[in-house]
Formats: C-alpha cells, structure tokens, sequence
C-alpha cells in the first residue's frame, strides 16, 4: 500500500518562506510525474507546480519566479520551496504521484497559512 506523506506547511509571515516535503512509502516505480496543488477555502483545487522523471517543470503563474519545484527520484520525493510567500498562497497543499500505468496517489495535505 503507498502512502504520500506531507510535512513542512505551517504558519508563516508575508514575505517569508516554507519547504513542503512529499515522501512515498512503500514500493513505488514508474513515476511519470510528480506535483503539487493547492486548494483554498471556497476554491476548486489548482495546480501548483509539476516535474516529469527527466526534470521538466511546469508552473501556475501565480507562483512562477518565487516557487521552486524539486525531486529525489531515488527517494520518491518531491519538495516545493516557496519563497517570497503572499496571504493569497494560503491554503491546503496536495503532492501527487502520477505513475506511468496511470495509477494516481495523492497525500493527505498540509495547510500553509500566510499572514500579512
């Protein structure tokens, strides 16, 4: 059974930074991409910010310039470093693991408050 775990959301200032973590545990291959996406309260969930297995990012842009998407393919994690963070970040933020086979596993979120 995989599992995404999430750690590193919290409270921060306007202005200040944040370094989300998503590990896999258990056994998993074929990762075709990895991602992550946020939701706010009253919003649909969007996509934040994506890396294939060769490295390609791709980000909303809102976030383009001060987030930085990241992976450890021998750990099956992906990072998110944010930076730069503004009140309209706030929200709850999602990893998910998109495999080849077209299997989805997506973590159980972690909330990110910014204040301003």
């Amino acid at each position: 059974q995989v599992q995404l775990v999430e750690s590193g959301g919290g409270l921060v200032q306007a202005g200040g930074s944040l370094r989300l973590s998503c590990a896999a545990s258990g056994s998993i291959f074929g990762i075709n991409f990895m991602g992550w996406y946020r939701q706010a309260p009253g919003k649909q969930r969007e996509l934040v910010a994506t890396i294939t297995s060769g490295g390609y990012t791709n980000y909303v842009d809102s976030v383009k310039g001060r987030f930085t998407i990241s992976r450890d393919n021998a750990k099956n994690t992906v990072y998110l470093q944010m930076n730069s963070l503004k009140p309209e970040d706030t929200a709850v933020y999602y990893c998910r693991h998109r495999l080849i086979s077209g299997a989805d596993y997506w973590g159980q979120g972690t909330q990110v408050t910014v204040s301003s």
